[in-house]
């Protein structure tokens, strides 16, 4: 899953990009509020970190432009302003959730879960479709009762995969999703990844999951 960081607080940036790689999210990050803009009109991501008190635009008209255009990518407000009456205001802006400095990491995965099965349509951490479950927290997969061990960017694509269950996804929907904008590889990346899983979630069992649409891309469906 993808994830947009904006936030002035350099250290405090970098350190949470550090974090949230480490746990296997796809991260892009910016320090101001005009880049975060920018950011967002090119890219696609799945929460959207902001900081309210940035230069050039603050989080909160950030995201008034966000949602007058329709984007309704859940944003997660960091802020030191901890009155009720801020809080408010950021919530009524369209904030999905709402930070108060100093936080600890921990919180904020937890907060970014949350957000994550909400979009998923789900109470819990866990995926499931046909025989194959993922749990989101852990990062594990199975498949009848059999784990399997993916890559990160395996991993990365079947979730991507299991919550768009049964709608088709080009190759360019899941690059946008999975890779960020430091990413310098070949055009047919999503086509290595899907073979690559082909042979882990799909080769040792009789019912396939992993379809081709011809000329579409690739969607999780069963066998008819």
């Amino acid at each position: 899953m993808r994830i947009l960081i904006a936030e002035d607080e350099k250290d405090l940036n970098k350190v949470i990009k550090k974090r949230l790689e480490k746990e296997g999210y796809s991260v892009d990050n910016c320090f101001d509020g005009e880049e975060a803009l920018d950011f967002i009109m090119m890219g696609e991501f799945d929460v959207i970190i902001l900081d309210i008190m940035m230069p050039k635009l603050s989080g909160i008209q950030v995201l008034e432009k966000m949602r007058s255009k329709k984007d309704n990518t859940p944003v997660i407000f960091l802020t030191a302003k901890d009155s009720i009456d801020d809080r408010v205001i950021g919530l009524d802006a369209g904030a999905d959730d709402y930070i108060i400095k100093p936080f600890s990491l921990e919180e904020l995965l937890a907060r970014i879960r949350v957000i994550l099965r909400k979009q998923a349509d789900t109470s819990t951490n866990t995926l499931s479709f046909a025989d194959l479950t993922i749990d989101i927290k852990s990062r594990r997969v199975w498949r009848s009762n059999t784990e399997i061990e993916l890559s990160a960017k395996e991993y990365e694509i079947l979730e991507f995969l299991m919550r768009n269950k049964d709608k088709v996804l080009s190759r360019e929907k899941i690059e946008n999703h999975v890779w960020n904008f430091d990413y310098t590889g070949g055009t047919n990346v999503v086509d290595v990844y899907i073979r690559y899983l082909r042979k882990k979630i799909d080769d040792p069992f009789d019912k396939k999951l992993i379809q081709t649409i011809r000329g579409a891309g690739y969607v999780l469906r069963e066998e008819k």
